[in-house]
């Protein structure tokens, strides 16, 4: 019985520690206003669901970049 309670505890904090994130995300999103213009692109939402998946490590001191090399076309 204990373990089932443990189980249950250890599931709500996680869960609750995951919306959180997502809530920090979605405002980090906000305050760079990824949400105003009615534009979209694959980019723009590719940035914006990355922003809000790693927006709350800009909060704790890190400063995640990703670093991304494409080949030069033929000429």
């Amino acid at each position: 019985m204990a373990t089932r309670r443990a189980s249950a505890t250890r599931s709500r904090a996680i869960t609750i520690f995951l919306v959180v994130w997502l809530l920090i995300g979605l405002a980090a999103a906000a305050q760079r206003h990824y949400f105003e213009s009615s534009r979209t692109s694959c980019a723009k939402v590719g940035t914006v669901l990355v922003t809000i998946v790693a927006g709350p490590l800009n909060y704790i001191g890190a400063n995640p970049k990703i670093d991304c090399s494409a080949p030069q076309p033929s000429r």
